[in-house]
């Protein structure tokens, strides 16, 4: 029911900024819960921000919180995560997803029915 397509990685300096953005296709998106995940090498995806489209409610994880920001532009039909402050444990492989319905926000992964390629994200020391 949609398709997502993320964009905005690269390699970026410890304490840099990126913005990666998520483009959606779909006729029902916006009525979706949104999330950004990432998956390090030898790591198992995990949770890192999410947005509920309809009720404009964020949660992020405890270790990006006060660092990422995640916020979407229905117009545009892009969801987006502001990272600042960025730390070398950052580094991973940056998904966009979206969950079916589902009211509110959603920070579980087996919630999401929609995935992205990925984006990578690199942060030197």
């Amino acid at each position: 029911q949609v398709r997502l397509a993320e964009s905005g990685g690269g390699l970026v300096q410890s304490g840099g900024s990126l913005r990666l953005s998520c483009a959606a296709s779909g006729r029902t998106y916006s009525t979706y819960p949104m999330g950004w995940f990432r998956q390090a090498p030898g790591k198992e995806r995990e949770f890192v921000a999410a947005i509920d489209w309809t009720g404009d409610s964020t949660r992020y994880a405890d270790s990006v919180k006060g660092r990422f920001t995640i916020s979407r532009d229905y117009a545009q039909n892009r969801v987006y995560l502001q990272m600042t402050s960025l730390k070398p444990e950052d580094t991973a492989l940056y998904y966009c997803a979206a969950a079916a319905g589902i009211r509110g926000v959603v920070i579980t992964r087996s919630a999401y029915d929609y995935w992205g390629q990925g984006t990578q994200v690199t942060v030197s020391s």
